[in-house]
């Protein structure tokens, strides 16, 4: 599993990543053969919608083709505490069974030691047991949770430099992509930023139980919470459409340095999409990482843009 990386020249902090930068002159073009087959729906429990009209969305999704659908729009802060559970017979796999996904998932991946896939398996588990009283994800399987939780986010720490820096999760539900990313980078502080109240006491709850000193919960709407505080990098997956997550940070955009966005296979023309709001509120494409999961799980893309409060740095 190699990843392509598209950058233009001169990135600080690229000389440690193992990717090939392609010339500016291909960027255009990589977008343009990137097709649409958003795999973002697969993970709901991170979503945190904004309150943009839906004919907003849908240009950015490629929804537009049909008439009149149904908005998919999500709720807002707490407004979701008594939504239906969806799975409450969600399966709970042995600990042997979720750490044999995992090491499945792993297998062949450097820097990663035993440490960090028991930890993962112990939010697995975790994460399977309260989804039973609360929707905090749709995949059940071990075997995909391993691959497109867990190997997805943990692709964030082969992309980005992390150490000692400060790191917001927008909508974290439940602990994707900044749980997999501390496990990984016990050297970077991490925010789990998330507005459900029993979502941010379940990630409460999962942080004592593992002990991660280097991350910490915040129950508050992101773009609040950094109306008074700065960080270095927003991760986010699952949320919305690049060009939402943009508008969603507009009014914070000089509090954050970068913003790193996991996608599926439709990055490409989200980017596009993007393109004329991000240059209007400043954002700059600096570099986009795709890759395949394992046994054909899907295409995935790590989206990195450099926000306004990185200027001059």
């Amino acid at each position: 599993m190699t990843p392509n990386e598209l950058t233009p020249p001169d990135v600080p902090g690229d000389d440690d990543l193992d990717y090939e930068a392609l010339p500016d002159a291909e960027l255009p073009a990589a977008l343009d053969e990137s097709d649409l087959d958003l795999e973002d729906d697969e993970f709901e429990d991170d979503e945190e919608e904004t309150e943009d009209e839906d004919e907003e969305r849908d240009d950015a999704t490629g929804a537009a083709e049909e008439p009149k659908k149904k908005s998919r729009s999500k709720k807002r802060k707490g407004s979701d505490e008594d939504e239906p559970v969806e799975h409450p017979d969600t399966p709970i796999p042995t600990p042997k069974k979720m750490r044999g996904a995992l090491d499945k998932a792993f297998a062949g991946q450097e820097g990663v030691d035993d440490r960090l896939l028991d930890l993962m398996a112990q939010h697995a588990i975790a994460l399977l047991e309260t989804n039973r009283v609360m929707n905090l994800t749709a995949i059940l399987d071990p075997k995909e949770i391993a691959m497109k939780h867990y190997l997805d986010c943990w692709q964030v720490t082969r992309a980005v430099p992390l150490i000692a820096r400060t790191i917001l999760d927008l909508g974290s539900g439940g602990g994707f992509p900044g749980l997999p990313i501390a496990m990984a980078e016990p050297d970077c502080s991490m925010i789990l930023c998330e507005s459900i109240g029993k979502k941010a006491r379940f990630l409460e709850e999962v942080v004592g139980k593992l002990q991660l000193k280097n991350v910490r919960v915040v129950h508050a709407r992101a773009e609040d919470h950094l109306a008074t505080n700065r960080v270095d990098m927003v991760v986010c997956r699952a949320v919305s459409s690049v060009r939402e997550n943009i508008r969603t940070l507009r009014k914070v955009r000089h509090a954050v340095k970068e913003v790193v966005m996991l996608k599926g296979n439709s990055w490409g023309r989200e980017v596009r999409a993007a393109e004329r709001e991000a240059e209007r509120l400043g954002f700059k494409l600096d570099r986009v990482i795709d890759f395949e999961l394992p046994d054909e799980m899907g295409k995935r893309a790590v989206v990195v843009y450099r926000a306004p409060g990185g200027d001059g740095l």
